[in-house]
């Protein structure tokens, strides 16, 4: 429970009450809802066995990519250029990126260099762009 304090005005005088929550609020860091993301997907990419898998990974701009970290140790998820940084994820434990730019982007386990995989983010595809008047679609 969250107690939220703001400033009630009744009848032109201002009085300061007390909201109070029941819940959590989540903010993701302006990342963009489904409802703002229509047709985004999740993917998932598995950390076992000193591997990403898949090694290689193609999704659209806007999909959301989750690291799941199946192995014994903690492992990152790092770009070379530095477009994302999981930091550590301990074992058992995801984290999720939302793939923004489009480009490919080479990534691996800073504690373990060998580890190296691909992510291709490619250009969301345009929904086509439709007419409508009272009479119906216009051809």
């Amino acid at each position: 429970m969250k107690l939220l304090a703001c400033l009630s005005q009744t009848w032109g005088i201002a009085r300061p009450c007390i909201v109070v929550c029941a819940g959590t609020l989540t903010v993701g860091a302006g990342a963009p809802s489904a409802t703002q993301n229509p047709g985004a997907k999740t993917h998932t990419v598995t950390i076992e066995g000193m591997r990403f898998n898949p090694q290689t990974l193609t999704v659209r701009r806007g999909d959301r990519v989750v690291w799941i970290n199946r192995d014994l140790f903690p492992h990152t998820a790092t770009a070379t250029s530095k477009a994302f940084d999981s930091r550590s994820i301990s074992p058992n434990v995801s984290w999720a990126y939302r793939a923004r730019t489009v480009g490919e982007f080479d990534y691996g386990c800073t504690f373990h260099p060998t580890m190296r995989a691909r992510l291709v983010v490619e250009p969301r595809a345009k929904a086509p762009i439709t007419r409508t008047n009272r009479a119906g679609p216009l051809r």
